[in-house]
């Protein structure tokens, strides 16, 4: 048994010698040394050997195994080198190379006019006001005057949460809540920028948009106040020969109420493809706030008084920078984003 351990070791430390690659170093160390491997096969006769040979025996044996394992182990630490080498080399970065210019990136349209509107109102004292995306229904609706019952309701389809919770369909409910937390004090004088909702999709519309609105309320508030304000927002928006005019119309939160319209900043006025040959562009819903609406806020109608207005980012945006389908500003196309990084 003592040669069959000798000749195992001479053969095993041979074929190790010529290998070259770790795929054939495991097969080698696992026909040797494995459960099922050579010397373990060899070592099964020792039953049949005297108590006095099987110590000789076993030291033998164990002799061959360090040796085998000692020539495995310093292939694999040569193949090991020899793979970090390689990749070190591959890798291997020429520091005298030009580096490589990354993209730039830019504000979305957007963000950048959402940006341009607040500079704007907060050049003209106004803070900003901010509330819950999803609102109950007291807030979005009751307190602006629009009742369970309220026909105006089917003008905005919501999106309910629960019976009581929707995701906001318009950025009105921050100026009821903003109203309360000033508890009766006054001036009040913020916008109310937001994301709102409703179920609208198509190319002037989405089911979900930016809104900016804007509250005052004070003594002695007029309608002419409103006129003026607005006035000089478009002028800083759309430039300073922009006019505007008032429509009468409807909202169940002002009273009175009015439509804003500016002239048309394509082609002044006179007439083109953008203002529908009228000279005039809607933009905004504006109005006196409703004396139901200054006391559900906590304000006495008797004696404060106040004008609103609302409007639509990204229909500003779209007259901004002549943009026909409202859905080019969420569809993340880069080489529509692009076209804004230098504005």
């Amino acid at each position: 048994m003592k040669e069959k351990l000798e000749a195992l070791r001479i053969e095993a430390l041979a074929k190790l010698a010529e290998v070259n690659d770790p795929g054939t170093l495991n097969d080698l160390r696992v026909k040797y040394l494995g459960k099922k491997g050579e010397l373990t096969e060899v070592l099964r006769g020792m039953g049949s050997l005297s108590a006095e040979e099987r110590p000789v025996i076993g030291q033998v044996a164990n002799t061959v195994r360090s040796a085998i394992e000692e020539v495995i182990a310093a292939k694999q630490e040569e193949f090991q080198q020899r793979e970090t080498q390689s990749r070190l080399q591959a890798e291997t970065v020429d520091v005298t190379l030009p580096g490589r210019k990354l993209p730039q990136g830019g504000m979305h349209p957007l963000s950048r006019v959402i940006e341009e509107i607040e500079d704007i109102f907060i050049g003209m004292g106004y803070e900003i006001a901010e509330g819950p995306e999803v609102e109950t229904d007291y807030y979005n609706f009751e307190a602006l005057n629009l009742p369970k019952d309220h026909p105006a309701r089917d003008m905005q389809d919501s999106f309910y949460v629960t019976d009581e919770l929707l995701v906001r369909t318009q950025t009105s409910p921050v100026q009821i809540r903003t109203m309360q937390a000033k508890k009766g004090e006054a001036p009040v004088k913020v916008i109310c920028p937001g994301r709102v909702y409703r179920r609208d999709n198509d190319a002037t519309h989405s089911f979900q948009f930016h809104q900016i609105e804007g509250l005052v309320v004070a003594p002695n508030v007029r309608m002419s106040d409103l006129k003026g304000t607005l006035h000089e927002f478009v002028k800083k928006m759309f430039g300073p020969t922009t006019s505007i005019r008032l429509r009468p119309s409807f909202f169940p939160f002002t009273e009175p109420s009015a439509e804003v319209d500016v002239s048309c900043f394509k082609c002044g006025g006179s007439g083109c493809r953008l203002c529908k040959g009228t000279g005039w562009i809607e933009v905004l819903g504006s109005g006196m706030v409703h004396p139901k609406v200054l006391q559900e806020g906590g304000y006495d109608p008797e004696v404060y008084s106040g004008f609103a207005f609302g409007m639509g980012v990204e229909r500003i945006a779209m007259l901004k920078y002549g943009v026909d389908d409202i859905r080019y500003f969420f569809a993340n196309d880069m080489s529509f984003l692009k076209q804004f990084r230098g504005i």
